[in-house]
């Protein structure tokens, strides 16, 4: 089955422009069991997009993140191919009026990513990769060799969802120069692509989280693994930790810093 990326980009963007944008600053949020927020903005732009995926490819399931877990464990046993849609990543900005939100696509084949799509409608920028290349806005997306030591290096990290232990170690012994978190998974693996950091943590994310914009930021050139040095990918609900840097010499320095024993 053929997959159009173009097309792809143009149904991500058209939706996220209608039903993103004018509900921005203008929310209603309610929560869901687990304590996280759900707006109208995520539900309408599951459904707009989950209609055109179903349109175009009917022989593709569809995962979106506003599912039960159980449909979701029941969808990633299929055997044909797996649309996981995070319609708005970045919820909490997003209602708080915060500009760092986005649209999150990936495609899920024989149990591994092969097409990523993230679109972030404030800034209009549209990250993709597929098994060819990267682009950012239609051109080609590589990291550079920042050519920083780790004590130079800018920072993103969610502190929240590390243990006790780890998130103490890095306050108490600061590593890098500087320190971020913006609140979107999918947006900070495609900020780090483009340089805009330049090492990456996070202690906790699902598969509609980072399935797009790992497989960006790897196709890029990224570096990343999780804290036990495995692959980030795996095609289950279990939720993964993340570690990335731009390029191999910062990599080598966090992991060792982070005492990682990368495997494969």
């Amino acid at each position: 089955m053929t997959y159009d990326l173009n097309k792809l980009k143009e149904i991500l963007i058209s939706v996220a422009k209608e039903e993103l944008l004018p509900r921005f600053t203008h929310v209603e949020r309610h929560h869901k069991a687990d304590g996280s927020i759900l707006t109208e903005a995520d539900l309408a732009t599951q459904q707009r997009i989950a209609e055109q995926l179903q349109h175009y490819w009917p022989d593709t399931v569809f995962l979106g993140e506003e599912m039960t877990s159980e449909q979701q464990t029941e969808l990633l046993k299929s055997d044909q191919p797996i649309w996981c849609l995070d319609p708005l990543d970045g919820t909490s900005n997003f209602a708080a009026g915060i500009p760092y939100f986005c649209v999150s696509l990936a495609l899920i084949q024989n149990g591994k990513t092969t097409l990523g799509i993230v679109y972030d409608p404030m800034r209009d920028e549209c990250f993709a990769a597929n098994e060819e290349q990267a682009t950012f806005n239609n051109e080609p997306l590589t990291t550079f060799h920042s050519g920083l030591s780790l004590k130079q290096a800018t920072s993103i990290i969610d502190f929240k969802r590390l243990t006790p232990e780890l998130a103490t170690r890095i306050v108490s012994d600061i590593p890098y120069a500087s320190q971020r978190s913006f609140g979107s998974v999918a947006l900070d693996w495609c900020w780090l692509a483009m340089g805009r950091g330049h090492i990456y943590l996070h202690g906790r994310s699902n598969i509609w989280d980072y399935a797009a914009g790992n497989y960006i930021f790897n196709k890029a050139g990224g570096h990343s693994c999780t804290l036990q040095g495995e692959s980030i990918f795996i095609d289950e609900l279990t939720p993964r930790s993340s570690v990335g840097a731009v390029d191999a010499d910062l990599f080598r320095e966090w992991t060792k810093y982070l005492e990682i024993n990368i495997q494969g």
